[in-house]
């Protein structure tokens, strides 16, 4: 018995010993790193002083300051920016839906400003500008080497003052200037039409707006078709929306879902992840549904495509979306400024992280760039028919109101046709809704 004592004794020095070996030099190298911090602080208070004394113009404490904090949080990654006051404040109204400016969303990529998306029906959308544009020059004046912020700020001016631009496109040689007028934006985010027999929602941004407007012009739409029972399908537009607020691509994807997760967020934290599921209840009662994405569909709208695409709920027809798929929480700070820090990467239900590799849609459809050179009209092509023939037969077997059907769907059909060459993606969309009504035996 006391050899069994004073073994367990014995064990528990020698746990003691152990411990304190290994902590020992746990505390050691923390108390060296934080040691080091400090003397990297120091050195940081060194540099700045020397500047202030001995830089060959008088700085602004402020502004050395600021870009000090700039350039520490844009270091970590292109979507990770500190605030000012100003910029704080023009970021609040834009989430309202309405702000002064060109009308583009943009990243930065290797120094230059790259348009993600072009907003509909705004000054740079008027203009041509296309998602994946660069911009290089500003008035003349390079934005190599400029932050995201300032080569912003470099843009923005007066509402109706003139801005040239220099853009370098994909596919063309040269870069070219592109003249535009400041304006304010008015964002809409929800737009509705009715095309056939199909509902075409376009959501251009996720902003506090943007659930109320759906369900607003959803009902609208379905009104005007005469009811739920004479809509074919619903076309959900994400192309060239640059997304928004997270809670707003929540409820997006929550009114085609009836359950079921929609996006998961993970932290450095495990603590800090989140998950987002779907209430019971979907807007269009299970009618089928496309949604058309591109290479300007971003973050939140990534988000609503990946999670519909995961649940089988859509088919997502286009090209390869942007590939933002990280989330940054918006921080106040002292002084009215804010940081905007990267917080999390978020992942569709079946877990994977579209971040750099976007959302792939299930069926590729390329959309025809304008046509910018004046193309000759081709000579029309002969339509004449069997009607047309001088003393040709009646049909005999059609009665008045079948005569009247066919000349119906053929209207919609020329109609189809027509879209096609004003909207490429739009009109395959839609074909897709006919194909998928015409093989429901419920029709």
């Amino acid at each position: 018995m006391k050899k069994f004592v004073m073994a367990a004794m014995l064990g528990t020095v020698a746990g003691a010993v152990m411990t304190t070996q290994v902590a020992g030099p746990l505390l050691a190298q923390e108390a060296k790193e934080e040691v080091s911090v400090y003397e990297q602080l120091d050195l940081f208070g060194d540099i700045f002083e020397r500047i202030r004394a001995q830089y060959v113009e008088e700085v602004d404490d402020g502004e050395l300051i600021e870009a000090a904090i700039n350039g520490m949080l844009q270091s970590l990654d292109p979507h990770s920016s500190y605030l000012p006051p100003q910029d704080f404040d023009d970021m609040q109204v834009q989430t309202r839906g309405e702000f002064g400016g060109l009308g583009i969303e943009v990243t930065q990529e290797e120094g230059f400003v790259k348009v993600v998306s072009p907003i509909d029906d705004t000054p740079a959308d008027e203009a041509g500008i296309l998602a994946g544009d660069f911009i290089t020059h500003v008035d003349g004046e390079s934005v190599l080497g400029l932050t995201l912020n300032e080569a912003v700020e470099q843009m923005r001016g007066p509402v109706g003052s003139e801005i040239v631009i220099t853009v370098v496109r994909e596919g063309v040689d040269e870069p070219f200037d592109v003249t535009i007028v400041r304006d304010t934006i008015k964002l809409t985010a929800v737009r509705s039409r009715v095309q056939g027999e199909t509902v075409v929602l376009r959501i251009t941004t996720f902003n506090d707006q943007t659930s109320p407007n759906l369900e607003e012009k959803f009902n609208e739409a379905v009104e005007e078709l005469g009811g739920l029972d004479n809509v074919n399908g619903v076309v959900i537009d994400l192309r060239n929306n640059p997304g928004g607020l997270l809670t707003e691509a929540i409820a997006v994807s929550d009114a085609f879902l009836d359950a079921g997760e929609i996006v998961s967020t993970r932290g450095r934290d495990p603590r800090d992840s989140d998950r987002f599921n779907a209430t019971k209840g979907d807007l269009t009662e299970g009618k089928p549904l496309v949604v058309l994405i591109n290479g300007g569909s971003a973050s939140a709208s990534e988000i609503v495509a990946g999670a519909l695409q995961d649940h089988r709920r859509a088919i997502i027809v286009g090209t390869k979306s942007f590939g933002k798929g990280s989330v940054q929480t918006v921080m106040p700070l002292r002084g009215n400024g804010a940081m905007r820090l990267t917080t999390a990467r978020y992942y569709t239900p079946s877990g994977r992280s579209i971040q750099a590799l976007g959302v792939s849609p299930d069926i590729i459809v390329e959309q025809p760039l304008p046509v910018t050179e004046e193309v000759e009209e081709e000579t029309p092509r002969n339509s004449r028919s069997e009607a047309d023939l001088r003393g040709s037969l009646d049909n005999d077997s059609l009665t008045e109101d079948e005569r009247r059907q066919i000349e119906e769907d053929r209207a919609r059909a020329e109609e189809a046709a027509e879209l096609r060459e004003e909207d490429y993606q739009l009109a395959y969309a839609i074909d897709i809704l006919k194909g998928l009504s015409a093989l429901d035996p419920a029709d």
